[in-house]
């Protein structure tokens, strides 16, 4: 089940390799994302989130706007913190909705995942 962004860009070299070596992956992801596409060398299993591609996609660009934004230290703290707080938010209803899907979660069962 791979997290997103940048931490997926260097797992999908691990999974080539794996790939490689004969293993069977399969790849846990939500509908809307950041980076994870499918490919030939692995199965993809979707699932619904309550979040348009463009909310996301918003929502990191905000967080980099307030990064590199212009003013004090303690200006940029604050919303940077408050950005992390909503994309954790994010991250912890999409975790949600894997778990309560239950079609998803009887073919991990079934297949001893």
């Amino acid at each position: 089940v791979p997290v997103d962004g940048s931490r997926w860009l260097s797992m999908r070299e691990v999974l080539d390799g794996l790939k490689q070596k004969g293993h069977e992956i399969v790849i846990i992801a939500p509908e809307i994302n950041v980076h994870i596409e499918p490919s030939e060398n692995f199965v993809m299993k979707m699932y619904p989130i309550p979040f348009t591609q463009e909310e996301m996609d918003e929502n990191f660009q905000a967080f980099s706007r307030d990064v590199f934004e212009e003013g004090s230290f303690l200006e940029r703290f604050v919303k940077v913190y408050w950005r992390l707080k909503s994309m954790s938010a994010i991250t912890l209803s999409t975790s949600a909705y894997l778990l309560y899907n239950k079609e998803l979660v009887r073919y991990l069962e079934e297949s001893k995942f």
